[in-house]
């Protein structure tokens, strides 16, 4: 069944519900063409050309921190961390952060955040989660603006979108560099 067509049914299903808050669990292979297909939708042929896609060409993914949300049982939305060392120090990249257009605005997408954030800095090998987002939705869960222009990207990215998430919350406006390989 394609996502065009599921989530629409699933939607009405979920909008006649009293109770449809979302859930998160771990992805695995069977997900793999729902995320493609999500994506395809939320960010368009467009995704390849930007600058973190670029960064998950040189360094892959976590898939032990690829997480699905669902809503009653049907996965809508997804995100992904990839991890990356700036200045010497190890984090992760969140993103693409992506929820299906019929299930915005029930959470799913600040839950996922939250929820892979807090589980890659409980593995204590990395010290910050990194993103490029809008403040609007990301500062409210955490997240703080970076020194404009402190960390360098392999392409174009604005500054002010730059956003960190860390325990250390020195940590944003201290983190600089290069974005390299995660330091084993």
């Amino acid at each position: 069944m394609s996502l065009q067509s599921a989530p629409s049914a699933a939607a009405a299903a979920v909008s006649a519900s009293p109770i449809h808050a979302p859930t998160v669990r771990y992805a695995n292979a069977a997900d793999d063409a729902f995320i493609e297909e999500l994506q395809a939708i939320a960010f368009g042929p467009g995704r390849f050309a930007r600058t973190a896609f670029r960064i998950r060409e040189r360094f892959p993914i976590d898939k032990s921190l690829s997480l699905v949300a669902e809503v009653d049982g049907t996965p809508c939305g997804s995100v992904w961390m990839t991890p990356i060392s700036i200045g010497g120090i190890n984090g992760w990249m969140l993103g693409p952060l992506a929820t299906h257009p019929n299930f915005r605005k029930l959470g799913a997408g600040k839950l996922l955040a939250r929820e892979v954030t807090k589980r890659a800095l409980a593995r204590a090998d990395g010290q910050f989660v990194m993103l490029v987002g809008d403040r609007d939705y990301y500062c409210p869960l955490g997240w703080e603006p970076t020194t404009l222009g402190a960390i360098q990207f392999p392409g174009p990215v604005d500054p002010t979108r730059v956003l960190v998430y860390a325990d250390d919350k020195s940590l944003a406006t201290t983190l600089s560099g290069s974005i390299a390989a995660f330091q084993r």
